[in-house]
């Protein structure tokens, strides 16, 4: 081997000591990187499973407050069945339309039921929705 060609074995050794360094040296910034993002990603899913429970609870609450608003019902004096059907479904019905602040396709998601089908209730238990 004559010195010409050891002279470029050297230059290609070090340039590929080089490239492998600074490949090193991506993979450890882009392991330092990833952890914040995982971090960070890690707290928005907390937040927002957190405020997904918190709207879960005011809704239980509200449904709790207006179930003891309802007066007992009277089994021995008789019961109209469909005043209490009628009772109930208004009430869903406005718990809904408040839900999704008196947007009636998305309250009649929210309860299962055809747009068509609400939008008749409304107008047959004269629901206010303004």
């Amino acid at each position: 081997m004559n010195v010409d060609q050891a002279a470029l074995m050297e230059t290609d050794n070090e340039r590929h000591t080089s490239v492998a360094q600074l490949s090193e040296r991506a993979v450890r910034l882009k392991l330092a990187e990833r952890p914040d993002r995982d971090r960070i990603q890690r707290v928005v899913d907390l937040a927002d499973a957190l405020l997904s429970e918190a709207e879960t609870l005011a809704r239980d609450k509200a449904f709790t407050e207006e179930a003891s608003r309802l007066k007992p019902l009277d089994i021995v004096g008789g019961i109209n069945f469909y005043d209490e059907v009628q009772r109930f479904e208004t009430h869903l019905i406005n718990m809904a339309l408040s839900e999704t602040g008196g947007n009636q396709a998305k309250a009649a998601r929210l309860l299962g039921i055809k747009a068509t089908t609400l939008n008749s209730k409304i107008k047959l238990f004269k629901i206010d929705v303004g």
